[in-house]
């Protein structure tokens, strides 16, 4: 089936899909992003989702382009159109198109679009083996609680992963603290076995996945520490893991040349997809 995308009010074939030259997402970067997981259909954490997309358009001073239940029939219809059942669906939303200049337009209509494609979401051999992760020196601005569409910074990280033959890149602050991956949130398990991950602030994006697997881990009566860690802490952590839309709790077996653990996936991080996976299947499991 040809892939079909969604821009400004029109359904078009993928290929086809094109926004104007001075849209100011293109000279500026300037517009925010979401990714929405469609798991057997469904739209994964669609309100949390939607939720931050309004949080981001604010900061930004961004109009919505559309209604959100406007919103929320388009994503339906794309995830139709394209007949997938397991997905990634990506969208955009730029303040506009303007003759080029920085101060805003004093007129301008929000520009959105919109993508799907579909994924292997169960990615079971890379769960069964583990993923490995290095640290690299955290270099983006200071409001990173802003989905913003600016990711120079994450795509030189990750190609230093992907030369250095890891899956994700871990930031560093100043002081020498795990912020987040490029696009994932970080997490560790202490000896005790606590889960500890950053708590949210300008300093790293809010996860929506990180949000709801650490909700289902203190349902099933399990500790989690919202606070900074150090990358000699994640050495020495028993287990390692990473949360995003795509990934669901992906685990991190090797930081940079240190093997986390025992150097397989830890128990507790597959305990926790598997809630996930069920969360995000069964409403009912849903805290």
């Amino acid at each position: 089936m040809p892939r079909i995308a969604y821009v400004n009010g029109r359904y078009v074939p993928h290929g086809r899909a094109m926004v104007h030259i001075e849209d100011r997402g293109h000279q500026f970067a300037d517009g925010v992003y979401e990714v929405v997981t469609v798991q057997e259909g469904r739209l994964v954490d669609e309100r949390g989702h939607l939720d931050r997309l309004d949080r981001s358009l604010r900061e930004l001073s961004i109009p919505w382009p559309v209604g959100r239940a406007s919103l929320q029939l388009i994503m339906r219809e794309l995830v139709r159109s394209n007949g997938v059942r397991n997905a990634l669906l990506y969208m955009q939303v730029t303040r506009g198109v303007a003759p080029r200049d920085f101060p805003f337009p004093a007129v301008v209509r929000p520009s959105l679009s919109m993508t799907v494609r579909a994924v292997d979401l169960a990615a079971k051999a890379r769960v069964a083996a583990g993923v490995s992760v290095i640290s690299i020196p955290d270099i983006r601005w200071k409001r990173r609680d802003i989905k913003s569409i600016s990711l120079l910074p994450q795509v030189l990280g990750k190609q230093k992963a992907r030369e250095a033959g890891a899956f994700e890149a871990w930031q560093l602050d100043d002081d020498g603290f795990i912020t987040e991956g490029c696009s994932s949130n970080a997490w560790i398990v202490t000896g005790e076995g606590s889960l500890v991950t950053r708590q949210p602030n300008h300093l790293i994006l809010k996860g929506i996945t990180r949000g709801s697997i650490w909700r289902l881990a203190e349902q099933f009566g399990l500790t989690v520490e919202e606070r900074p860690f150090s990358l000699e802490e994640a050495y020495a952590a028993r287990e390692a893991f990473l949360t995003s839309a795509s990934t669901y709790a992906m685990p991190v077996v090797r930081i940079d040349d240190t093997k986390i653990g025992d150097g397989k996936p830890g128990e507790l991080t597959l305990r926790l997809r598997e809630m996930y996976w069920r969360y995000a299947s069964e409403p009912s499991a849903r805290p």
